[in-house]
Parts: structure tokens; sequence; C-alpha cells
């Protein structure tokens, strides 16, 4: 029987395949079929998780037994919730696509489909090659999809952003071959990886390689300069991609494989790296409040959300790396909610600027009510899925540093101001003149918007859904680091 990794790993590239000779609504279909059929797979994996420390549906194969490579890939508590975000996520960016009677338009989706593919092969990837590989490919179509399918491309902002994160692999890459040269192990594998016997020295090293990728992934300051005109610039797919799922590569990054390979280093370089989160928070929520684009003003939203990420994952104890799990997966929600509705409102009035919008309540009452949700859960509104993994980061860095979590938990109070002003001016305000009528959500628009509304509330009233299969998993993770140090 095959395993159910396995079986996650290949849907994508099967389907990735097949949308790419065909094209117009032929290709629509077949991304969509293939997004949905692995979301159910994905969704099956998830109630047959059974939550401990060992690798579930892993599937283990020679690879390159000249250097010892393996193809071993598997789900775990750290993984899960991600491999359950990108497979959630796909339907609703196939869905953006507005490429559907284009003659390219099966190119189109099958590079989001071929997305998802190194995606999810970066998120169960057990042997550090093969993890490399997937980091790698994972930036051929997203490059593909902004410079070739945004509306406007703009050249220089999206050669930036491959720029930036093709040499921040290189760095990880030389970190991967010392570690592999060094370790006793003599191989790629994830546990001789965690046992490479590095001196606090060289884990220092090893660590800056592998979080100069990261830091340009997720972003952290001062690695960030490309995000907010990528994310602008983009077309909507493929800032749902960049924001929902690829910048969540790094944050899982941080304790998949940076922790537990170099905790040696965690008592030098901690303390540095939570003070540039906590300037990120601080930066990116100011930076916010100033925006007249709706498109910027979130890509500095998901700026300043993901650097509490990160200072919890560096708050190095269960409370943090709980609540980065649990941050990742609703980041990934409430995000791709909002460019979803940026969308919607700029396919009815031609415009993100915030200045020449008002007055949508009066004409669609539905948007204007579900985009309050989201927004809300944005600001962390309890019994939304946002309030639960907030907590639980402000939680984990006061635990580190009461000082750092005051400072961070700034984002709380800027966030409100700065969305809720945009709310009240976009869908409250002065009725606004617009080329075209202002449709309430049709009937496909409502199953993606409400089913996104659905999963704020449910995991808001009831996080142990996303918090009880992680739990053994980040307390074996917490282990690791504590013995090796």
């Amino acid at each position: 029987m095959i395993s159910l990794s396995l079986l996650l790993l290949i849907l994508p590239l099967v389907f990735s395949v097949i949308t790419g000779f065909l094209s117009g609504k032929n290709a629509r279909a077949s991304a969509m079929a293939g997004a949905l059929i692995n979301l159910v797979v994905a969704g099956y994996a998830f109630t047959q998780f059974e939550a401990n420390t060992s690798y579930q549906f892993a599937f283990l194969s020679d690879w390159i037994p000249s250097i010892r490579a393996k193809f071993h890939i598997g789900i775990d508590g750290i993984n899960l919730l991600l491999i359950l975000l990108t497979n959630l996520l796909l339907p609703v960016i196939i869905y953006t696509v507005k490429h559907e009677d284009s003659n390219r338009s099966g190119l189109y989706y099958g590079l989001i489909l071929f997305m998802q593919f190194a995606l999810l092969g970066v998120f169960m990837a057990l042997d550090a090659l093969l993890y490399y590989i997937f980091w790698e490919l994972a930036l051929i179509p997203i490059y593909l999809i902004l410079l070739g399918f945004s509306s406007q491309p703009d050249f220089k902002t999206f050669v930036k952003f491959f720029i930036y994160t093709l040499a921040g692999s290189l760095f990880m890459f030389i970190a991967i071959l010392y570690v592999y040269i060094k370790a006793p192990g003599g191989n790629f594998s994830i546990d001789n990886f965690y046992n490479n016997h590095l001196s606090e020295q060289e884990q220092v090293w090893v660590f800056l390689g592998f979080f100069i990728a990261y830091a340009i992934k997720i972003p952290i300051i001062p690695f960030h300069t490309w995000q907010p005109d990528t994310y602008t610039k983009a077309s909507t797919p493929g800032t749902m991609l960049l924001s929902g799922v690829m910048l969540k590569m790094g944050t899982f990054s941080l304790l998949r494989w940076l922790l537990p390979v170099a905790p040696l280093a965690l008592a030098t370089v901690t303390p540095v790296v939570i003070i540039l989160c906590i300037i990120g928070i601080v930066y990116g929520s100011i930076i916010a409040i100033r925006q007249k684009n709706i498109k910027t003003l979130f890509a500095y939203s998901s700026l300043a959300h993901v650097g509490l990420i990160s200072a919890g994952v560096f708050a190095l104890n269960a409370d943090g790396f709980n609540g980065a799990l649990i941050q990742m997966f609703n980041h990934g929600i409430i995000i791709v909610g909002l460019f979803l509705i940026a969308e919607i409102i700029y396919t009815r009035t031609e415009t993100y600027h915030i200045s020449e919008l008002g007055g949508i309540r009066n004409e669609a009452p539905t948007l204007a009510f579900t985009f309050l949700i989201i927004i809300l859960a944005s600001v962390a509104l309890p019994l939304t899925n946002g309030f639960v993994g907030e907590f639980l980061l402000l939680n984990g860095v006061f635990q580190y540093n009461q000082w750092m979590a005051v400072v961070g938990g700034t984002t709380v109070i800027l966030s409100a101001t700065y969305m809720l002003r945009m709310y009240q001016r976009t869908m409250l305000g002065l009725d606004r003149d617009y080329t075209k009528t202002i449709l309430d959500l049709g009937t496909v628009e409502k199953i993606m918007v409400l089913g996104l509304v659905l999963i704020i509330i449910v995991t808001g009233i009831w996080p142990s859904i996303l918090l009880d299969p992680i739990k053994p998993a980040v307390e074996n993770l917490l282990n690791i680091i504590k013995i090796v140090q």
C-alpha cells in the first residue's frame, strides 16, 4: 500500500504535468480537481494522525547510494499543520487565477501545482539533501508565476526577490555540506544532522548559514526589503502563494532544521535574533499604518505577524513553539483570506487604493461582513484563530523576556489601528461612483470566503483541534535541543 506522504507528494506532480498540456477551462478544471483530491488525502492523513513523537506515513528508499542520500519523507507534529494548510489553500489560490481563457492557462495552473509539490516536499523531507532540492525547486515556479503572469510585471522587483532567495539558499547549502562532511554518520539523514557533534564555534557558523536563508524567506529585518514590493506587484495567486505558504518554509525550517542542528549556537545568537524579530514587529506595524494600497498594507502587516512567530520560536519554550506552529497555520488562513477579499474588491472597483474606495457595505453586505471577521482574526480578537496563536506566542516571549513581550505586544494594538481604519474607509465611509456595479459575493466566492471564515471561527473556539496533535512533537523537539546543549 502506498504511503500517504508519498501520495500527497505524487498527486500534485502528476496533475501539474497533466494540466500543463491543457488550456482554458479544461486546465482550470484539472487543476481544481487535483487540488481537491489532494485536500481529501491531506484531510484523511490529519484525521488518522496519532499524537506522538514518531514520523508517520513515512516513505524511505535509497536515492543516491554513493553519498548515502535517501528519499525519506514523513509526517509528524512539526509539519502536520503546514501540510494541511498547503492543501487547504490551493483551491482558493487556483480560484483566483484570471487566465482561464488564455492559451497559457495550463502553464499557469501547472506551475501552481508544481509549487504545491515542492512546498510539500520541503515540509515532509527527512533527508537534508532532499530538503535542499525541494527548497530550490520551490523557487522556480513562483518566479515564473511572478514574472509571466502578473498584470504589470516588474522585472526589477521580481529579479530582486529571485536573487535574494537564491543567494540565501547558497549559504544554507554550504552549511548542509559542512554538517554532512563533519557529522560522524556520514549521511544526510535528519537524525545524523541532529547528532552532528560539532563544536560551539562550528555550530555558530552553521547557524548563520541556515539562518540567512530562512531570514530572507520569512522575512526578518534587515532581509525583508524584497517583500513589500513583491507582494504588491505580484498577481493575487502569486501573492497568496508567497504569503500564505511559501514564507512558512522559513518559519517551519527554524524548528525542523535550524534549532536542533545548531543548539550550541543559541546562547550566542538568540538575543540578537529576537531583537531583530521585535524590531520587525514594530517596524512592520508602523509602516502599515501609512499605507494607501490595500495589498501593501497587508504585506507590512504580514511582516509584523511573522516577526512575532519568529520571536516565539527563539523564545525556546513550549508556548513559543506551540504558538509558532499554530500561528503559521492561522496566519496562512488569515492572510490568504485578506488577499482574496482584496482581489474581489479589485474585480468590482478596479482599484486597490484605500482613498478611492468607500461605501461598499451598502451594496455588498456579505462581502463586508466576511471581510470584518477576517480582519478581527488578524487583530487577534478572542474566539478567532488569531487570538490563540498570538496569546501563546506572547506568553512564550514573556517567559524569555518580559519587556520584549511588552514591545512585541504592540502588534495587537497597532494592527487593530490600521486594519480597522482601513475597513472603515473601504467598506463604510462615503459612497463612491465606480466604473462597475458593486455586486455582492457570488456562489463560488461565498464558498471560498465562508470556508476560510468557518476555519477561523472553529479553530478559534476549539483550538485543541490544532494543538493536541502537535504537542508531543514540540516536547520532543525541546528535549532534543536541551539534550544536545
